[in-house]
């Protein structure tokens, strides 16, 4: 996409350790396989969060589904298709009646959990990250060392069938057709021959003169119906998500709320002249909301998990013109920032990633009306690039309650963790109200439709060289890597597995 070859380098570390969960607090009941990206191209991650991985900072991660505790669906949402529930249009007005009239709702808001990437899976990263420099003139460099670079499949770009939002259509009932009929006038019996009087008629001729005459009034009757059919219905068409939204942008409204998108790798002039502002909103959120003691949240620690991105910034003819990769969407009230939704512009969807408001509008819901602007703005750049049409939730994680409320964001998917096929989510809930675990395609013929056929062709960067693994493990003789190079292998998938680049020292 980005016009020049770009590669997706990163180190395996396994995932057999147990960790702390933070949704059950069970010290060592949370399982998941991790990676270190140096460098990964927005495409490798699309076909990777399709398989069931996500990102924390640079940490890339998988939770091992028939062993965790808390099973981890990833679940994406139709932005096309969505409409707005009644609690979400609650939320919007809510917003608007603040901008508009400027006072903070007085009821205490409603909990809305966001995965604290920090707490779950960065520790984890962190504690496993390999130390080791390997720069970013280490992808392009590299592949001078290499006589013959072996063959790379092609990225796979997955058409998705757009259908437009279906309303109701009502019709109103036509208005009953008035009986005009005149009852046919009978002349007068004559007298005779009376040249000025009618001619005398038989009752037979009569008759049929009356039942053509209906005929011809039935026939008027059906013709007026036909067109009333035909002629333009009346719609009872369900506003959209954006009319909600820009009736906040009013000009004479107390407040003025403005979102900016801002890169943030590599960082843009913009993010860099607002981090401190946004770092002391997350500061701020992670002590009111998460409790965390005033030392936690570092800069350091905000830098790692909600700036690092391994995305770098990559552009395409038919992608949106702000391109691809990692950015961060302000949203500045009166001049400030009051809230971030991180999130990553993927070929096929807009990931989010987390989301930290300032805990003094709370009560304004900040977590679902910035899911609510995420998904409208999906559909803005869709009409840029017309695959561009998912909204991905990060995590659905129905044995905790908490986390239920990402299946409100209809119509949505969850994502099969043995097939890796998505399967619309009121067919996966009856399954995961029986057992934490399931598998959802039910067809029980079905299987990974990219499972590792060939691990010789895995890719290895070993000693600033390209090569695939069958020549990595004849240079490393008496190497005994071969099953965890099998596990990475086949959860990533045999496509993945030729594109991307697995570090070795």
């Amino acid at each position: 996409m980005a016009g020049n070859m770009s590669y997706t380098i990163v180190e395996y570390f396994g995932g057999d350790e147990g960790h702390r969960c933070g949704y059950c607090k069970n010290e060592k009941s949370n399982f998941s396989h991790g990676m270190w990206s140096h460098t990964m191209t927005v495409q490798d991650y699309q076909d990777l969060i399709d398989r069931g991985w996500r990102r924390s900072g640079k940490y890339v991660y998988k939770p091992t589904m028939d062993k965790t505790c808390c099973p981890q669906y990833a679940i994406r949402c139709h932005a096309l298709k969505f409409q707005p529930s009644k609690s979400h249009k609650k939320i919007l007005k809510k917003m608007n009646k603040f901008i508009s009239q400027g006072e903070l709702p007085k009821e205490p808001h409603e909990g809305e959990p966001m995965e604290s990437v920090s707490e779950e899976m960065g520790t984890q990263g962190l504690t496993k990250m390999c130390h080791s420099e390997i720069s970013c003139s280490t992808s392009t460099n590299f592949q001078k060392e290499v006589e013959v670079r072996p063959t790379i499949t092609e990225f796979r770009n997955q058409v998705t069938d757009i259908v437009p939002t279906s309303s109701e259509t009502v019709r109103k009932d036509p208005k009953p057709i008035q009986d005009e009929r005149a009852a046919a006038t009978a002349p007068k019996p004559g007298a005779g021959a009376d040249a000025n009087r009618p001619p005398c008629r038989k009752a037979k001729e009569l008759r049929k003169e009356r039942r053509l005459q209906k005929e011809q009034e039935r026939h008027n009757a059906d013709a007026v119906v036909s067109s009333l059919s035909h002629a333009p219905t009346q719609t009872n068409q369900p506003k959209p998500l954006e009319d909600f939204i820009s009736e906040s942008l009013m000009n004479n409204s107390a407040h003025r709320l403005e979102v900016r998108l801002v890169r943030s790798n590599p960082p843009s002039p913009q993010f860099k002249a607002s981090f401190e502002a946004s770092y002391q909103v997350y500061k701020l959120y992670q002590m009111a909301i998460h409790k965390d003691p005033p030392d936690k949240p570092s800069e350091s620690q905000f830098r790692r998990f909600l700036c690092d991105s391994p995305l770098e910034a990559e552009y395409s003819v038919d992608g949106p013109t702000m391109g691809y990769g990692s950015f961060h969407q302000q949203y500045w009230l009166d001049g400030q920032i009051v809230a971030v939704g991180v999130i990553d512009i993927l070929p096929t969807c807009v990931s989010s990633v987390y989301l930290f408001y300032h805990p003094d509008f709370a009560s304004l819901s900040l977590g679902s009306y910035s899911a609510l602007r995420e998904i409208a703005f999906t559909r803005q750049l869709q009409i840029q690039s017309s695959k561009l049409s998912y909204y991905y939730l990060g995590f659905y994680i129905h044995s905790c309650p908490k986390m239920r409320y990402k299946g409100q964001y209809r119509p949505s998917d969850l994502l099969c963790p043995e097939t890796f096929v998505w399967v619309p989510i009121e067919q996966c809930t009856p399954h995961l109200d029986n057992a934490r675990y399931a598998r959802f395609n039910q067809d029980p013929d079905a299987g990974d439709a990219c499972v590792l056929t060939d691990l010789g062709r895995a890719l290895v960067l070993y000693k600033r060289g390209l090569m695939p693994y069958a020549v990595y493990s004849r240079k490393r003789k008496g190497c005994s890597d071969e099953d965890e190079m099998q596990q990475y292998a086949s959860l990533v998938g045999q496509n993945c597995v030729e594109r991307i680049l697995l570090y070795r020292s």
